[in-house]
């Protein structure tokens, strides 16, 4: 089996489908892909439920097992499936899982949302994967919770419970030695916009000139579906970054200096000297930059490092959180407190010693009653 990217005969538009072993469409996936095409669903989302779902029909195969007559103990055998490193081998001794906790309850939403969609359609009864139960007290309740508080909701019976893990951070000095590793003014402005503003690599790859106020050195970021290069805001809604003077001084160095006059390109980032020129950066060029600075600095980074650094420095230096949700772009303030709120072992140290210097400087201003309490801890 395999998943076969096409292109569109209107449009400029991009799709995928999931193929068996004679190269004919899955039908049901395709159905399905489609329903998602029609919600909007970004194409990396589209491509992403491609892949899982192959995944799956690969285990339906190789269990024997009619899509359509699935149990919630075939589920919990499809977990196990893609947890071993290899299914063809008995292992004597323990072996590390081939996929995370995290990846398998993709999987498994998407496999979930593919059996919803095909019983709201009436094409199976689906699998019991859900249960109704009261939700949990919290300590943040919502405008409306009085309202909803005596409703179950509906959560998923298969869902992994995955390790807390802190998002991955790029040290000042490293950051410093990434930019100097960068040969072109537009390659060390494309580096230090996804460290200074946080925004996504999407968001960067479909920015236009017209979405730069030099006059405010204001950034807005704009959805468009419309990207040469696929690129995707991820966001329905537009917003505005703010950015240095330095950035922003960059930014007219790159455009005095590398961006080519005899283009008819609106693109901020594009291809100057390989590749068409004037046409905008891809995500696999861009890639294929990042694999070179790693390679070059011994410094291993993705895009999306510099978005999570960004948001726990400032997040560390006390800007409101109402504040960052605002400047990534979050729907919900909840999603930036659970992804960048998190104490790590050096902000333990560094507390710590702001508390012992806080209680010296009390106990010398207090002397004897220092030394009462510390009679009274005497045995």
């Amino acid at each position: 089996m395999k998943v076969q990217k096409i292109r569109l005969p209107h449009g400029n538009k991009t799709t995928w489908l999931v193929l068996d072993n004679d190269n004919r469409f899955v039908e049901p996936i395709r159905s399905y892909l489609r329903y998602l095409e029609a919600l909007e669903r970004s194409p990396n989302t589209v491509h992403s439920y491609a892949n899982h779902l192959k995944l799956y029909w690969e285990f339906l195969q190789s269990c024997d097992l009619d899509w359509k007559e699935v149990t919630l103990e075939n589920l919990a055998e499809f977990i196990s499936w893609l947890r071993k490193p290899d299914p063809r081998v008995l292992a004597i001794r323990e072996q590390q899982s081939r996929r995370t906790e995290s990846t398998i309850n993709v999987i498994l939403s998407a496999v979930c949302t593919f059996y919803e969609f095909h019983e709201r359609n009436g094409s199976t009864d689906g699998v019991e994967v859900y249960r109704k139960q009261f939700p949990p007290g919290r300590k943040y309740k919502s405008f409306l919770y009085h309202i909803n508080k005596g409703k179950a909701v509906r959560t998923r019976l298969l869902k992994l419970k995955p390790p807390k893990l802190q998002p991955k951070t790029v040290a000042q000095e490293q950051v410093e030695q990434l930019v100097n590793a960068c040969r072109r003014i537009r390659d060390k402005l494309l580096v230090c916009l996804l460290h200074e503003s946080g925004m996504r690599i999407g968001q960067a790859l479909g920015l236009r000139h017209e979405d730069v106020r030099s006059w405010d050195n204001e950034i807005w970021i704009v959805p468009r579906d419309n990207n040469a290069n696929g690129a995707r805001a991820k966001t329905r809604n537009s917003y505005s970054v703010h950015i240095s003077k330095d950035l922003m001084g960059l930014y007219s160095e790159y455009i005095t200096t590398e961006y080519p006059d005899d283009v008819d390109s609106d693109y901020l980032f594009v291809n100057i000297w390989e590749g068409k020129v004037g046409y905008p950066l891809t995500y696999s060029t861009v890639q294929a930059l990042f694999c070179r600075l790693s390679n070059e600095t011994g410094i291993k980074v993705t895009p999306h490092q510099f978005r999570h650094t960004h948001a726990t420095n400032l997040i560390r230096e006390g800007m409101p959180m109402a504040y960052v949700q605002k400047r990534l772009g979050h729907a919900s303030i909840q999603t930036t407190i659970d992804t960048y709120v998190h104490v790590s072992n050096e902000d333990m140290k560094h507390e710590y010693q702001n508390y012992l210097e806080q209680r010296d400087g009390t106990s010398s201003i207090d002397t004897s009653s220092s030394t009462d309490r510390t009679a009274n801890c005497l045995p």
